[in-house]
């Protein structure tokens, strides 16, 4: 990762690994996962980097880049089983009531959830009007919410994503699944568009940053 931050474009990078899901149904609507076998069904940790603007993860792109490093770092990567990757850019941002905790600039908060997937296209205009309409302005004032983002993929099997950013896991699962009774027309409006969706295996990814450190 140290390499790779003293790249040009490159603004940050964070580590995450992913929270065990609780017995019963972690998130508060019914999800829908691809049944395509070819999209890898890696989870367990989710390393994410971000850049200027996506053209920077272009050249060379994450493959060649990987092939080019060291047989020690190439060992290493090697033992990763499943490994699933997305080159995306923002579409949306709203910053939430702990934003201005936050000590590390745009990089990614202690707890995030990572939600991608695919929609047909004549959905993905009621999509983008839930977000940018109901969840969104519902994460702004959320307690203890640092950030949300909406993302559209350059490269990758999801076109689509979601990263939810929380200053603990304790504050989002006591605030997070409160957003679908409040208000309403809001929760109707998600009913409507989330079983539209079509997640990668395992999506959404609840997980705690482990480097670097988690900040108090």
């Amino acid at each position: 990762m140290p390499k790779i931050l003293r790249r040009p474009g490159i603004l940050w990078g964070a580590h995450y690994a992913e929270i065990e899901k609780p017995a019963g149904p972690p998130f508060p609507r019914p999800i829908n996962h691809t049944h395509d076998s070819s999209v890898p069904i890696g989870g367990r940790y989710i390393l994410l980097f971000g850049a200027e603007y996506p053209a920077v993860f272009g050249n060379p792109v994450p493959s060649s880049l990987n092939a080019a490093l060291p047989e020690t770092s190439r060992k290493m990567l090697s033992m990763r089983i499943g490994e699933r990757v997305n080159i995306m850019a923002e579409t949306g941002r709203v910053e939430g009531p702990d934003a201005k905790a936050q000590q590390a600039g745009m990089m990614p908060a202690n707890c995030i959830q990572l939600g991608t997937y695919n929609t047909s296209w004549q959905d993905e205009e009621d999509m983008l009007a839930w977000y940018m309409q109901g969840r969104l302005p519902a994460l702004r004032v959320m307690p203890g919410c640092v950030r949300t983002r909406t993302l559209v993929s350059a490269s990758g099997w999801a076109k689509h994503g979601v990263l939810y950013e929380f200053s603990s896991l304790e504050i989002r699962n006591k605030n997070f699944d409160r957003l679908k009774d409040k208000p309403a027309e809001v929760k109707a409006w998600g009913d409507q568009v989330i079983p539209r969706l079509v997640h990668a295996p395992t999506s959404p990814n609840l997980a705690c940053r482990i480097w670097p450190a988690m900040t108090s």
